[in-house]
């Protein structure tokens, strides 16, 4: 095996330990610029690369490594070798200049290309491509490996973990130019789309047991700590989601979601955190046993008796009391999450929607619409209150979390009845009004699609529904409209649809 070396890292660490351990083994080592300069103040004899090429680097040092004896050093075969005028390289040791470091930085332009690598990616690829005679490092945790007695197998995984650096690294620049190019996610749509997700941690499984899972990083992460309780599960950060998907519609007011199976089964909004807690657990007491539960603000000692009073599975909140804590970690088993992340900016994390399907891989932009209650028409002759109007806006925008068929009935800004999921319209409303612990009485009604027939207006009127907010866009839009009038119900138009499948 010929023992020689080409070393050129940004990242020193290590490097003169590595560097120390070779040359002990009777390794030969070629470096160039700083890499080589820290060698040689540490003992370690290494031959600069323009030795061997002949040229100085170029460019302040932009160019070095990019020349034909380098390379052709680095990809020869056995074979091909014995052309070759100088020895080959087995070792090839390199990192990347740290470009990532920059990315959201708001860096300007000029330092962003400064750290864009062009001959170390160069380098990684050539030495991954010979892995059959070259041994690619680009990770410091692979310094300590035997270089004398390296087999195949970990050549291969070498130029595996090569190849996935040098496509994350591009994949970074690409998003990051874009987004300082001015490219919009919606213009990204219409040209390659790529996703690099970078594994955080297995899950113990799942939605079901027999199911592997892991959870995976990109580009922007909600910051979030676990306070209290076990390690979240794949079902636990999806209901967790969907909890702070609605939650961060009302931001700026005492707002509490409870989630089961991604569906609300309590939103409530409330004078205090503990009033919004009592009204959103009103709204479906029986679903809400094993629940996640998401607060818009500070939970205190008073709610964490009444959340420690019931079995649920995840509590998630800006802030806690000291007091509350103490409370809430009497229950061992409890998740107890506090998001350090602001709700208002919570929306922009996951800019698009990404699933994957025989048929090829959907992706979408986020529903992130807002209704304006100054641009939705009233189409009857009945008009709102403020206070049906407030009510009306509050059931639509949970409506917009609820799986289509959706359905949410409203008063007094909490959820008085929820049903998602149903193949029929009629039968969504039919059941949200049924799970209305009292009465609907006087009540709003908030749709997530356009109703189809009359049938729903009848069945509102029936239960003293007093008004009710939909997209429209049926072809029974006029007749719906027109029986509203009749029965004396409020009509809304928002003009915006929000199927969710």
């Amino acid at each position: 095996m010929n023992k020689r070396a080409y070393i050129s890292v940004f990242d020193k660490t290590g490097i003169v330990e590595l560097a120390k351990r070779l040359l002990m083994s009777g390794w030969e080592i070629v470096s160039t610029g700083n890499t080589c300069r820290i060698l040689k103040e540490n003992g370690i004899n290494a031959l600069e690369s323009s030795t061997i090429t002949g040229f100085d680097e170029l460019l302040g040092g932009k160019v070095k490594s990019l020349h034909p004896k380098i390379f052709a050093s680095i990809l020869a075969d056995e074979n091909e070798a014995k052309t070759l005028d100088c020895p080959v390289f087995s070792l090839v040791v390199v990192n990347l200049y740290p470009f990532e470091d920059y990315k959201g930085v708001n860096a300007d332009m000029d330092t962003l290309v400064k750290n864009i690598d062009i001959g170390g990616v160069a380098l990684l690829r050539a030495a991954a491509k010979n892995y059959k005679n070259v041994s690619v490092v680009c990770d410091v945790e692979d310094y300590n490996l035997d270089f004398d007695n390296i087999d195949e197998n970990t050549r291969q995984n070498l130029a595996l973990k090569a190849f996935e650096k040098t496509s994350k690294y591009d994949f970074t620049i690409f998003e990051e130019l874009s987004y300082n190019f001015g490219i919009s996610e919606a213009d990204m749509l219409n040209s390659h789309k790529a996703f690099y997700l970078d594994k955080i941690c297995d899950l113990r499984y799942g939605e079901n047991p027999h199911q592997k899972a892991a959870l995976y990083s990109y580009d922007k992460k909600l910051d979030y700590e676990i306070l209290n309780g076990k390690e979240m599960s794949y079902n636990n950060i999806l209901d967790s989601t969907a909890a702070l998907n609605i939650v961060a519609e009302f931001y700026d007011v005492n707002a509490c979601v409870i989630v089961k199976h991604t569906n609300p089964c309590g939103v409530a909004l409330g004078k205090s955190v503990e009033d919004a807690w009592k009204k959103a657990l009103d709204c479906d007491p029986l679903s809400a046993f094993g629940g996640i539960v998401a607060f818009s603000k500070e939970i205190d000692d008073t709610v964490a008796k009444h959340l420690t009073s019931m079995f649920l599975e995840v509590i998630i909140a800006p802030s806690y009391t000291s007091a509350a804590l103490e409370i809430l970690k009497t229950k061992k088993n409890l998740r107890v999450i506090k998001i350090n992340t602001e709700l208002q900016k919570y929306s922009n994390f996951v800019p698009q929607e990404l699933k994957l399907t025989p048929f090829g891989a959907l992706v979408q932009e986020k529903d992130t619409l807002e209704l304006d209650p100054e641009k939705f028409k009233i189409v009857t002759k009945n008009k709102p209150t403020q206070e049906q109007i407030e009510d009306m806006v509050f059931a639509f925008k949970v409506a917009k979390h609820v799986k289509s068929n959706g359905i949410v009935v409203a008063k007094d800004l909490r959820a008085l009845g929820i049903c998602g999921g149903q193949t029929s319209r009629v039968g969504a409303v039919e059941i949200a009004i049924n799970r209305v612990c009292d009465s609907p009485k006087d009540a709003v009604l908030a749709s997530d699609g356009f109703f189809p027939a009359i049938d729903n207006i009848h069945l509102a009127a029936q239960n003293r529904i007093a008004a009710i907010i939909q997209p429209a866009g049926s072809i029974k839009d006029k007749e719906v409209i027109e029986t509203a009038d009749k029965m004396g119900i409020v009509m809304a138009i928002t003009g915006i649809r929000h199927f969710k499948h």
